[in-house]
């Protein structure tokens, strides 16, 4: 049990670290949110940033999630 809660704490924090960089990049470019930023499409920071929201939901298990 240890080791999950060490795995989930690795995803976790590899989450925030990248919430910080989009939220830094966000206030960088004057913008409260990525859809009023003009350099939304492409973006690799927010792209960055949803692998790692998805990545922490599924603990680095793969399989993708549907919308």
């Amino acid at each position: 049990m240890a080791s999950e809660s060490k795995s989930t704490d690795e995803w976790v924090l590899a989450r925030d670290r990248a919430k910080e960089k989009l939220l830094a990049c966000q206030q960088e470019h004057n913008v409260t949110s990525c859809l009023k930023c003009e350099k939304i499409l492409g973006c690799e920071i927010r792209a960055q940033y949803v692998k790692k929201v998805y990545e922490s939901m599924s603990k680095g298990q793969g399989g993708g999630f549907e919308f």
